[in-house]
């Protein structure tokens, strides 16, 4: 836990464990100590920043204290100014502040200009493929690893259909069906209700034609089409879906204009493959999409944790060769990785050897990797060496 001054501010997709962290965190101080405030509790719909020091005021006069050593904001994004409220209980009252919402943009330049070198900002997603090993009480370290091998990938077969959401990973029965309530307490209470949207219809649609089409170039242009909805509302309601974490968007990579990089079709992955499942794919027959989409959150994921500077896209030629993930550090490009459900080296296709040959030789990269379902070697071809490595190995070894 940061310092007492420093506000930590968790965010994150609903459901993924955010206020679990921060309970836990709780359990540091004696219960008179902690004063945790949920802004989802019906009691507290209507709760403006300035009521949330009267709350604190009848907890002193109730618990016979000065001021909670600990004081959370739970869920807190529909509040306006509340960044006035936090920074003032860790400044002038010395109080440990914990603030959690389902948004991307908690800290938005709005809040940061309040809280500039005050916060510390910590972005929450589903369980990882690893602490899902570990959940299941399996040895990943080291040489166990590969000699739980079968273990391990019946587990990451599980998780691909399921999912990461902790609640999720707990039950033993029904999981569809409560993603399928995280879906929709996700697009109404997280966006619709958020946002105000009044095209529900097309909204829901947008929703689950991205879900339909996860690992796929989407493009605003013919979605508002499909939708029957102008260019700026598909923009808007798909930027909306990224602010609630339910959407990521990877963007072509292009050496020329920021425009060209607007403007071509952008990849869309969700958030977690359970959700995915439990609305739009049958499991076995989009095996190749759901590993490209865990790859793609696990670099979110990445990037998020250690290495904020990374950049993330996808390349495509004018002859249609392509390289999955691009990942860019300042003016560096650092690695090209292609996602493939083979488990041998003659099941990989051509295209996909040709994509990262090509993508090599445009963007001057040399460090090469292909995520197999369960292959594991070195392609050499063209002056190109190419590393296969299994995607269960590749998500184990986190960093």
């Amino acid at each position: 836990m940061p310092e007492r001054k420093l506000i930590l501010v968790i965010k994150g997709v609903r459901r993924s464990g955010k206020s679990s962290i921060t309970y836990n965190l709780a359990k540091k101080f004696e219960t008179k100590e902690t004063l945790i405030m949920n802004f989802e509790d019906p009691r507290l719909k209507n709760i403006y920043a300035g009521d949330i020091l009267k709350a604190i005021e009848i907890y002193q006069r109730k618990l016979g204290v000065n001021n909670p050593k600990m004081t959370v904001f739970d869920e807190v994004q529909n509040i306006k100014k509340w960044e006035n409220i936090a920074r003032l209980l860790a400044e002038a009252r010395n109080i440990k502040v914990v603030v959690t919402g389902s948004s991307s943009k908690l800290m938005s330049a709005e809040y940061a200009s309040v809280l500039t070198g005050r916060h510390i900002d910590k972005e929450m997603f589903p369980l990882i493929f690893r602490e899902f090993v570990n959940w299941n009480d399996i040895n990943a370290d080291g040489i166990e690893m590969d000699k739980n091998r079968a273990e391990i990938m019946n587990l990451l077969e599980e998780y691909l259909k399921y999912g990461g959401f902790p609640e999720v990973v707990l039950m033993k029965k029904d999981k569809f069906k409560l993603l399928r309530t995280y879906f929709d307490d996700i697009l109404t209470k997280d966006i619709i209700r958020r946002f105000g949207i009044r095209e529900i219809k097309k909204i829901e649609i947008l929703a689950k034609i991205y879900l339909a089409n996860v690992s796929t170039l989407q493009s605003f242009n013919k979605l508002k089409n499909v939708i029957s909805a102008s260019l700026d509302t598909v923009e808007r309601f798909s930027n909306f879906f990224e602010t609630a974490r339910l959407f990521f968007y990877v963007p072509k990579f292009s050496y020329a204009t920021l425009k060209e990089q607007v403007l071509n079709p952008k990849k869309v992955y969700c958030i977690d493959t359970g959700l995915i499942n439990s609305i739009a794919f049958r499991f076995s027959e989009n095996f190749g999409r759901l590993m490209e989409n865990l790859v793609a959150i696990e670099l979110f994921r990445r990037r998020s944790y250690w290495h904020n500077d990374w950049e993330i896209y996808y390349w495509k030629d004018y002859q249609q060769h392509e390289t999955d993930f691009i990942v860019k550090e300042g003016p560096e490009v650092r690695q090209l990785i292609q996602v493939t459900c083979a488990s041998g080296k003659d099941e990989i296709e051509k295209r996909e050897i040709d994509g990262l040959i090509k993508g090599s030789e445009e963007l001057n990269c040399k460090n090469l990797l292909v995520i197999t379902h369960d292959y594991e070697d070195e392609i050499k071809t063209e002056n190109k060496t190419m590393r296969c490595l299994p995607l269960w190995k590749w998500l184990i070894n986190v960093k």
